[in-house]
């Protein structure tokens, strides 16, 4: 799947009725540029993916259970799974129309209590500090603790950004619907967990 490079369709705001409520390709693509901050550390929104519950890929996809119930709760929450037993990974709860849509925060330009998140992490690249959703969780000290908690209450905090260049591609690390397009960043960020693929044609 290739690239493509482009702007925000319109600017969002968390307080704008029905902002989580979108599909969770819509609302993952709308974060790009924003910022979240955990106890006052984070920074810049710089990539994103989407999933939902008719997603081979997604959590929600077999239903409700223990580990997925904030998926299908209110929006605008979040949902902190651990992958491979190993890392903590940071998801936004989003969408009506069906329960079970997130977006999950893969990777942030740190702008906010960089010594903070280079004590956590244990190093001393900006680059590197949040450049994956396991990364990210370690710098912002996100756990299971923090899953269920709603996005416009402390200790979390988002700030919209100015609108930034996309470029989108397949989702990382997946091997069910792997081609479909739902991976956003922003375009020249050298905070991504990964180059995007190069725009063909």
């Amino acid at each position: 799947m290739s690239s493509i490079v482009g702007q925000h369709s319109e600017p969002s705001n968390t307080t704008r009725q029905g902002f989580w409520a979108r599909h969770p390709a819509s609302v993952a693509a709308d974060l790009i540029g924003w910022s979240v901050f955990v106890d006052g550390v984070g920074g810049r929104i710089v990539e994103t993916e989407a999933y939902h519950h008719e997603d081979p890929a997604s959590h929600s996809y077999a239903g409700r259970t223990p580990r997925t119930e904030v998926m299908f709760g209110p929006q605008g929450h979040v949902y902190v799974y651990r992958s491979y037993g190993i890392h903590w990974c940071l998801n936004f709860v989003c969408w009506d129309e069906a329960p079970g849509g997130a977006v999950l925060i893969r990777a942030i330009e740190p702008t906010a209590r960089l010594d903070v998140m280079t004590e956590r992490r244990g190093l001393m690249d900006a680059r590197s500090l949040c450049s994956g959703p396991g990364k990210l969780c370690q710098a912002l000290a996100v756990t299971h603790a923090h899953n269920g908690l709603a996005l416009d209450r402390p200790p979390f905090q988002l700030q919209a950004g100015p609108r930034a260049g996309l470029v989108v591609g397949p989702r990382i690390g997946i091997t069910k619907a792997a081609e479909v397009p739902w991976r956003f960043g922003e375009a020249g960020s050298r905070f991504v967990s990964r180059p995007f693929p190069r725009p063909t044609g």
